[in-house]
């Protein structure tokens, strides 16, 4: 029986800026994933990509890039610079993932060398790029142009950590046709038996 499942696991932002004890923008319990991304990098997926938030240090979401702005609580307006009439909002972080910096670099603990290709994003200063395809989100972003798109639960975490913005996240997921699983559900077995 001819298959066409060729599954791709992509890695979000794995990197030292994102993780304690020393990032400038540390996700509470970040490292704690590892152990799930090496198994998932384990497995045999065709493909492989993680990718790094890669900024020029006068990125347009830097609040110190912008006079009397606050990380977290501060917003800025993101022009399209190919079309002014397209905006949209978006906080602003502390400075962090500067290009060819340390806090820029993946864990030294992921598998890197299972990983077929590095995405760099963030590149452009006046634009902030969440995604590996366009924005908001990889995970909606890979949904919509049509792939079957999961979330692995164990593998996740966020920069607002309370249990409700998790909850919202999975719902926003779900609705918009991506889901979230287990690494012990039948979607990753499906991996592991390929």
């Amino acid at each position: 029986m001819a298959t066409n499942f060729k599954p791709a696991l992509i890695v979000v932002d794995l990197q030292e800026d994102f993780c304690p004890p020393n990032g400038s923008l540390a996700v509470a319990n970040g490292r704690d994933i590892i152990p799930t991304i090496n198994t998932l990098l384990s497995l045999p997926f065709a493909l492989k990509i993680a990718t790094k938030d890669w900024h020029p240090a006068d990125h347009i979401s830097f609040a110190s890039n912008h006079a009397g702005k606050k990380p977290f609580t501060d917003f800025t307006t993101i022009i399209n610079p190919t079309n002014a009439a397209e905006t949209y909002e978006t906080r602003l972080w502390p400075v962090h993932c500067i290009q060819n910096t340390a806090g820029a670099e993946l864990l030294p603990e992921l598998d890197i060398s299972k990983i077929d290709k590095v995405v760099e994003k963030g590149t452009v200063k006046e634009v902030e790029m969440y995604s590996a395809f366009y924005d908001p989100c990889t995970a909606i972003d890979s949904a919509k142009e049509g792939f079957k798109t999961v979330v692995v639960a164990e593998g996740t975490r966020g920069v607002d950590q309370p249990v409700t913005t998790w909850d919202k996240v999975k719902e926003e997921l779900e609705g918009k046709g991506v889901d979230v699983v287990s690494m012990e559900g039948e979607e990753v077995a499906k991996v592991r038996n390929a």
